[in-house]
């Protein structure tokens, strides 16, 4: 059995908290043989609370970081980093704040303005809740955080303006959303006009069952719910989404989606931030299936944000783990924003003509006019506008197809079938690569619906031309139809269901940021600059 990595602490003289005796080596194991478990833990709690960081609380008693946590929500009842309260409040709004207008989002800081802190394990950025707060509500119209954490939604809430009802299972949370929601708004926080102030509405709650709230009643849903088996936000609370199994998870957020639909005015939002995980070097897209749940609910997509990590870039130790095991790092999360649709007397949508025929797959020699110098090693890839099909190309091809051939099919239109092989008189290739520009050109529903079967069928064909070990790596986008997201990438991992194929990695793919004007309020759609690399292995059918 694989033991937990920690840090040894051998040769450095410590002094036991407890007896003042000096030794070398590891205290841990030193304070519960002398002292019992109990003092253990006190003395971890006491260092933790002292604001020793995490490593150094490792290196000195000998502990995981898992076992440090487990310590602080048993003790706590709640998953927190940090034991020592908060520094007084030093301003109330973002510095030169300005609302997102892309599919892609990432803040350089995390955000610390009024009570917000990072000590709550998993709590998202107040810029998110922010953004979706001013894009999707009114002031004085009522927000809904049924996983409230720490309150971060809720204090954005009493800031800008907005009625809340917070509501969280775990008791603890509650607390610390009180202690958060402890101040009073001054008069002018803000350059303009000062919104109302409401005091949210906070109490224990299951999300899965809001009987004291009506049909129709909430103007928005913003909410960070916890992801299955990553971080326990709890010790032992009945119901902690947070405990459950992948498939358990996906059960119960099917009756938070069912229960949000009830309980949302038509035509209102509810924009939830969910991740991936990965199991045995390859991903789980939770996100993906999560989307599913709401959309089986009634639920219609009007956007898919990515949240992606701020200079996710790596180095040294995580650089050469990446290549060495071919695995890249998860950086980034999904944010869907979903519409309760309106109560409409007709359901007839009005198809828009198809400008390009049957989509047919055309195949040529992609852009590579040098070998790559680095690898990108996240599941985020950002390229200058001038170099991204060339470094995405580099990048994908140097790492899958590993020297041993490759094969690469464009999706245009109306182009014939034409095949691009990198070497000729092979039968057995390690990559097949499928490109799909035409996405970008405004394609029809019925254009989509015929690339998603013909891309089924090209993958059909040419799997058994690679090798067991190879891969299958496809390049899509989102498209807009309609005012809503078909999400193309999340179609064709539901699409792709062969028992000889492992979903490896979902990278995103997008340019190097780019100044953007507002939105105009016309147009409150997000532009979408965000492209899917999905990545998947070759396998016998009995090894997955």
């Amino acid at each position: 059995m694989k033991k937990k990595a920690v840090i040894s602490n051998a040769n450095k003289e410590v002094v036991c908290p407890i007896c003042k005796k000096r030794l070398k080596g590891n205290l841990g194991e030193h304070i519960r043989k002398l002292h019992g478990d109990e003092e253990f833990e006190r003395a971890v709690l006491k260092a933790k609370e002292s604001g020793m960081p995490d490593p150094e609380i490792g290196m000195i008693f000998n502990v995981t970081f898992k076992q440090i946590e487990k310590i602080i929500t048993e003790r706590y009842g709640v998953n927190i980093s940090v034991l020592k309260r908060p520094k007084n409040i030093k301003y109330w709004a973002p510095k030169d704040f300005k609302e997102e207008t892309t599919t892609v989002w990432s803040f350089k800081r995390r955000g610390d303005w009024a009570t917000h802190d990072g000590r709550y394990r998993g709590n998202w950025s107040p810029y998110i809740p922010r953004n979706v707060i001013l894009k999707y509500s009114k002031p004085g119209e009522t927000v809904l955080d049924y996983f409230v954490g720490s309150g971060t939604t809720a204090v954005e809430v009493k800031l800008l303006g907005r009625k809340c009802i917070a509501r969280d299972i775990n008791p603890a949370c509650i607390g610390l959303t009180l202690e958060n929601l402890n101040f009073k708004v001054p008069e002018k926080p803000f350059k303009k006009e000062p919104y109302p102030t409401y005091e949210p509405d906070v109490s224990i709650g299951d999300a899965r069952c809001l009987s004291d709230i009506g049909n129709n009643e909430i103007d928005l849903i913003c909410a960070h719910p916890p992801y299955a088996g990553i971080i326990s936000y709890s010790s032992k609370v009945e119901g902690d989404l947070s405990r459950l199994s992948i498939k358990e998870f996906l059960e119960e957020m099917g009756k938070v989606a069912r229960e949000s639909y009830r309980v949302l005015k038509p035509g209102s939002k509810c924009a939830i931030l969910i991740g991936d995980t990965r199991k045995k070097k390859h991903v789980i897209p939770i996100g993906f299936q999560t989307i599913n749940v709401f959309l089986n609910e009634g639920f219609k997509l009007k956007e898919l944000v990515i949240k992606r990590q701020h200079n996710c870039k790596t180095t040294g130790f995580w650089y050469e783990k990446s290549i060495k095991y071919n695995f890249l790092l998860l950086a980034h999360e999904y944010l869907p924003i979903f519409e309760k649709p309106k109560l409409s007397t007709s359901t007839v949508i009005k198809e828009e003509q198809a400008s390009y025929g049957l989509v047919l797959s055309h195949i040529k020699k992609p852009s590579i006019k040098r070998k790559l110098n680095k690898f990108e090693t996240t599941t985020v890839w950002i390229f200058p506008k001038a170099e991204l099909e060339e470094q995405l190309n580099k990048n994908v091809i140097e790492r899958y197809a590993n020297k041993n051939g490759y094969l690469i099919s464009t999706f245009v239109a109306p182009y014939k079938n034409e095949l691009f092989i990198s070497r000729k008189n092979k039968n057995k290739f390690n990559l097949l690569f499928i490109k799909s520009p035409f996405l970008g050109y405004n394609p029809s529903k019925s254009d989509i619906e015929c690339f998603l079967k013909e891309i089924k069928n090209v993958v059909q064909q040419k799997l058994s031309a690679l090798n067991i070990g190879g891969f299958l790596a496809i390049q899509v986008r989102d498209v807009r139809m309609n005012g809503y997201i078909e999400p193309i990438g999340k179609k064709i991992v539901d699409l792709l269901t062969f028992n000889n194929l492992w979903l490896k990695e979902i990278v995103v793919v997008t340019e190097q940021e780019q100044k953007l004007k507002n939105m105009t309020e016309g147009n409150k759609s997000l532009r979408i600059v965000h492209q899917y690399l999905l990545i998947y292995e070759v396998i016998s059918e009995k090894s997955n």
